[in-house]
């Protein structure tokens, strides 16, 4: 991932500034020039508000005023593109919310739109959506139809329930399936782009809703295209991995007769910063074919001396009767920024289609 100087630095405040200038040769700009000397330790997200609001502060008046600065930068700034549009799609959603009136609202979704293929609009519209989340929705539904892939792709991200680096949408959250029709509108849609979208936001819906993830997945499996199988899989990853039955048997992992020998480890003591290899054998003792998801759980010891798992994809495998397997993973424990390791005893366990197998334990020493 770029850094934040790399994506929202002073050369893309230059950049907004200048074509800000282009489009009100006029305004004074001194929230944005000030907002060069104020940039550097913040965060993305905290980076693109700060613009936001300089914006909002050096182009003061109603929303028409500011969408017709906008549509201007756009047609004749040819730097009016690429990050510094986060900020620019952040005030103009602000902008019409403090207007008040649906002419603003319904416009600055417009705009939306119209910007989104220079940089997503998906932050932006977060505002919208907890201002009036039924009348954003309606016009959203309108962008499933859109012959633009970009405005395609915003319908489904943009309304989904945990968006990385987004406000959450209180009224999405309280209304489960709200945009379930979306959904079905787009998951036989002709690009990847979009179709990973809602495959990404189908596991959003997961996290709170299982049986309603499962059951759209099953209509959409009765009436498929040609890619829907793999969309499912990639929708239902999270289910899998904390092996929800429904979704193991919609993807036709049902329960199994396996024998498993191990986990087995090749060291009981892992240094910091170094690695576990684990071995296991997987046996049929059924008497039919067993198709199998193959995970295993990494046990991290909790700062309070507890445990919690992660569970990490290993294979998918379909055994004959009687038939074995030999699985085999190193697993690292190299530092990363997004998990921070406590010494003390981990363990690592299989999950064979939802069922979780004995735990070795091993000891993580600090550093």
């Amino acid at each position: 991932m770029p850094s934040a100087d790399e994506l929202i630095g002073l050369p893309a405040v230059d950049d907004l500034i200048s074509a800000i200038r282009t489009a009100a040769p006029g305004a004074d700009l001194a929230s944005l020039r000030a907002a060069r000397s104020r940039i550097a330790p913040l965060a993305l997200r905290e980076r693109a508000d700060l613009l936001r609001d300089a914006l909002l502060t050096d182009l003061p008046g109603d929303y028409a005023a500011l969408d017709r600065t906008v549509r201007h930068a756009r047609d004749h700034a040819p730097q009016f593109t690429g990050w510094l549009i986060w900020p620019v799609t952040g005030a103009v959603a602000t902008r019409a919310v403090q207007d008040g009136g649906t002419a603003a609202f319904d416009g600055a979704m417009a705009l939306l739109a119209d910007l989104t293929g220079r940089l997503t609009a998906e932050f932006a519209i977060r505002t919208l959506l907890r201002h009036d989340l039924d009348r954003a929705l309606g016009i959203i539904t309108g962008w499933t139809a859109s012959a633009d892939t970009d405005v395609r792709r915003l319908a489904s991200e943009g309304t989904r329930p945990y968006l990385p680096w987004s406000t959450r949408v209180p009224g999405i959250l309280a209304r489960p399936g709200v945009t379930v029709p979306i959904l079905d509108a787009l998951y036989r849609d002709e690009s990847e782009y979009v179709r990973r979208s809602v495959a990404n936001h189908l596991n959003d819906l997961s996290r709170d809703h299982p049986g309603l993830v499962v059951d759209t997945a099953r209509r959409w499996l009765a009436d498929p295209g040609p890619d829907t199988g793999r969309l499912v899989r990639h929708g239902l990853r999270t289910l899998i991995k904390r092996g929800d039955p429904a979704a193991l048997g919609l993807l036709g992992f049902t329960p199994a007769t396996v024998e498993v020998d191990g986990p087995h480890l090749d060291r009981t003591t892992v240094p910091a910063g170094g690695s576990v290899r684990f071995t296991a054998a997987i046996r049929n003792t059924g008497s039919d074919q067993a198709r199998l998801t193959i995970d295993y759980i990494v046990h991290h010891r909790k700062a309070n001396g507890g445990q919690t798992g992660k569970t990490f994809k290993l294979t998918t495998r379909v055994l004959a009767p009687g038939e074995q397997i030999t699985v085999v993973r190193e697993h690292s424990f190299r530092p990363i920024t997004t998990r921070r390791y406590h010494p003390g005893m981990h363990a690592i366990s299989l999950q064979i289609n939802g069922t979780e197998s004995a735990r070795a334990d091993f000891e993580l020493d600090g550093a």
